[in-house]
């Protein structure tokens, strides 16, 4: 495998804090298969035990080749991550060939004093933005709670919520384009969203809204996930997939694989088939990866066999 590791020069504010005694590094590890990219702190021998992990938002591409046929492939936005320890690792699939660059722009970085206390960000500017931020996120919930100058109505499976044609065109692609053209959206001002439940279409709106609980989330997060694909949202899409990985078990993990399958998710596909091999599930869940078998789509049959004869035969 190769691997590439350097640091990252272009971070001048870091430099302007000498007593902070940090490094940023990158590393891209690469084969046949996938590129790892990886970004990680490292601090010096007398302060790794006592500095706080710096704590970072940013996004990340991979700019294959150069225009005009340049091909970017964009990590969704990276928000408040720990970078001590293991950091942020980014697996890409390398079907690609040729020269590639990595590309790292930092949204924020925090710090704290190794006496402890909140993490401050280093750039004094980005405090003021977050709290511009902060005040429009919450006056755009507010309109959609008190339907403050509404103009469109979602109807959902058991009701019906007011919305702002606006707000949902930026945030979707699908969107804009139902209110751009001459739809019966567009004449009727309404959206009918009859596969989702009140309650779960509310739960997109406030994520769209930028007011999404963690509580919320998880109680509709197979129903968002449906949503974010079918109205092109990709941070939605990455966020229930990342949900999705971390709570794989027993009584789920059929369902899973399926859904993995439904919205084209290698990772949540691989996840599941792993844990059906590695737990020994397969022999334990005979009644349900029986039906699995008989209903399943046939590709995803396969699939999995050729996931569980693959790590049979490397045993």
């Amino acid at each position: 495998m190769a691997r590439r590791r350097a640091p990252l020069l272009h971070l001048p504010q870091v430099r302007l804090l000498p007593r902070r005694p940090l490094e940023l590094y990158l590393s891209v590890e690469r084969n046949n298969k996938q590129t790892c990219v990886k970004l990680f702190a490292e601090l010096s021998n007398s302060a790794k035990n006592t500095a706080p992990a710096p704590i970072a938002s940013f996004v990340t591409k991979l700019l294959i080749s150069f225009p005009p046929n340049q091909k970017i492939i964009e990590h969704p936005g990276i928000l408040d991550k720990h970078l001590k320890h293991e950091g942020f690792v980014w697996t890409i699939d390398s079907s690609f060939t040729g020269r590639f660059v990595i590309e790292i722009e930092f949204l924020d970085l925090k710090v704290a004093d190794s006496s402890g206390g909140e993490p401050a960000s280093i750039w004094a500017s980005h405090q003021i933005k977050q709290s511009s931020d902060n005040t429009a996120l919450s006056s755009l919930a507010r309109m959609l709670q008190e339907g403050i100058l509404c103009d469109i109505t979602i109807n959902a499976d058991d009701g019906s919520i007011r919305a702002h044609r606006a707000i949902l065109a930026a945030r979707s692609p699908v969107f804009r384009s139902m209110f751009s053209h001459d739809l019966r959206e567009k004449e009727l001002s309404t959206v009918d969203i009859s596969d989702m439940s009140l309650d779960a279409c509310r739960g997109f709106l406030n994520y769209i809204y930028g007011d999404l609980h963690s509580e919320e989330f998880l109680a509709h997060r197979l129903a968002l996930l449906g949503a974010a694909d079918k109205y092109d949202i990709a941070d939605l899409k990455e966020a229930c997939l990342e949900s999705l990985l971390e709570d794989i078990d027993a009584r789920n993990v059929i369902e899973r694989l399926q859904t993995g399958h439904l919205y084209r998710l290698q990772r949540l596909k691989d996840s599941c088939i792993r844990f059906l091999v590695d737990f020994r599930k397969v022999y334990e869940m005979q009644e349900e990866f029986s039906a699995f078998l008989q209903t399943a789509d046939r590709d995803l049959v396969a699939e999995v066999f050729q996931g569980v004869l693959a790590a049979w035969s490397g045993r």
